[in-house]
């Protein structure tokens, strides 16, 4: 703890950026070293500014005690460059943040297929459609998506992440503690609660917009590559792909419609080499080699047709029953009937209701929970469980229809 309240006053310092910051510990090797030094020792880095120098001057340890404080009460990590946790994927970068507090469990970024999927927060439909399905076909291929957590994309983002069952590492531009936007605060919940959030910025730190744009660079750094959205020809999300592209990772961009401003930016990134993605699996397929052990892309979900899902439902029911099932084939690449039967016996009662009352239709969330004759309470999780087993999927509206598995 000793040793980390001289990190964290560096960190912290006003008007010392992390540049700034990282030079210094590159001159005197520590931050005490750096804390016990005196002007005539800083004047020996002249690109040091007036402004650096005086702040330089400011010995007391109030800020740093108070933060740590803080942390400690709401019980935030705090992670310095120097630690062994620290991602080396975000240390190599020109300007890697001193210190980065931690709210929920960091996976092992490195290894990791991390993938940030960015975009406007005035995004159009399709947009979010896109940003939903594609963050959720990253997690179910193994995947771990990176967001900002921002309106817009970074919502429909991580959403799409969640309910794959995946988790999402969210980065801010504000301190842990600050709810930025306030409708988020179920997906901050959600986020920190399988995966993490982070910021460089510690407890109270306010939504500033000069901290945007320095946040993207983590989200970018954290990552092999970024997935751009929707983005218009003004956006961070361009900021975030120059980011990526400084820092040598991949720059992926949506395909938009040439008369949408929302896909201005997108359609440019295109224009200057980046790689087209229409869906996750595109992206997971990129990354397959260097992360055998993470990803699979041998498998993607499609829709059942309504006959399909017919016969599969009456198939379900018959082994409830006890009744023999015939084993029917009829296509040599889906697969076969009776081994998604043996899988249905795994379910709970409330889960095979809901699938015989979702059958060949597609139906609203509230027509399943009438139509089961289940309270919402049960209805709800029993969803999310079949959602998250590839059972059933979530279309646009909270609609849902049944799902199965082909081989690709």
């Amino acid at each position: 703890m000793a040793s980390l309240k001289y990190w964290v006053w560096l960190a912290s310092l006003p008007g010392v950026g992390a540049l700034t910051a990282n030079r210094l510990l590159d001159r005197f090797g520590s931050p005490e070293q750096v804390f016990f030094a005196d002007d005539e020792d800083y004047r020996l880095l002249p690109e040091l500014s007036k402004a650096e120098l005086r702040a330089l001057g400011d010995k007391s340890m109030y800020r740093a005690a108070k933060i740590l404080e803080d942390c400690t009460e709401l019980g935030y990590h705090i992670m310095t460059r120097n630690d062994g946790d620290y991602p080396s994927r975000l240390r190599n970068i020109p300007d890697p943040p001193l210190v980065l507090y931690v709210r929920g469990r960091l996976p092992v970024i490195d290894e990791e297929a991390a993938v940030a999927v960015v975009g406007t927060r005035s995004c159009t439909p399709y947009g979010i459609k896109a940003a939903e399905r594609i963050s959720y076909e990253l997690s179910r291929h193994g995947c771990l998506v990176v967001s900002g957590l921002a309106r817009g994309i970074d919502t429909a983002a991580a959403k799409g992440a969640l309910r794959a069952g995946g988790r999402v590492v969210g980065v801010l531009g504000t301190g842990l503690d600050i709810v930025y936007p306030p409708e988020n605060k179920q997906l901050f919940e959600d986020v920190a609660a399988t995966g993490a959030i982070l910021s460089e910025y510690p407890p109270t730190s306010p939504a500033a917009p000069e901290h945007f744009p320095r946040r993207n660079r983590i989200m970018s750094g954290l990552s092999v590559g970024v997935a751009v959205i929707e983005a218009p020809l003004r956006s961070g999300a361009l900021i975030t792909a120059a980011y990526a592209l400084e820092q040598g990772r991949d720059v992926f961009a949506l395909p938009g419609n040439v008369d949408s401003p929302a896909s201005e930016g997108t359609n440019q990134l295109l224009r200057e080499g980046a790689v087209p993605v229409t869906s996750g699996r595109d992206i997971a397929e990129e990354y397959r080699r260097l992360f055998p052990d993470k990803i699979q892309t041998e498998r993607k979900m499609v829709p059942l047709d309504p006959a399909q899902a017919e016969k599969l439902v009456e198939s379900v029911a018959s082994q409830k029953r006890g009744k023999p099932t015939k084993k029917e084939i009829d296509n040599e690449k889906i697969v076969e009937y009776i081994d998604l039967v043996q899988l249905k016996e795994q379910l709970s009662e409330d889960e095979f209701r809901i699938l015989t009352t979702i059958g060949p239709k597609t139906l609203h969330i509230d027509e399943i929970i009438s139509q089961s004759g289940l309270a919402a309470a049960a209805v709800l999780p029993a969803v999310t469980l079949l959602e998250l087993g590839g059972y059933i999927e979530q279309l646009t509206g909270k609609y849902f229809r049944l799902v199965y598995e082909r081989q690709t």
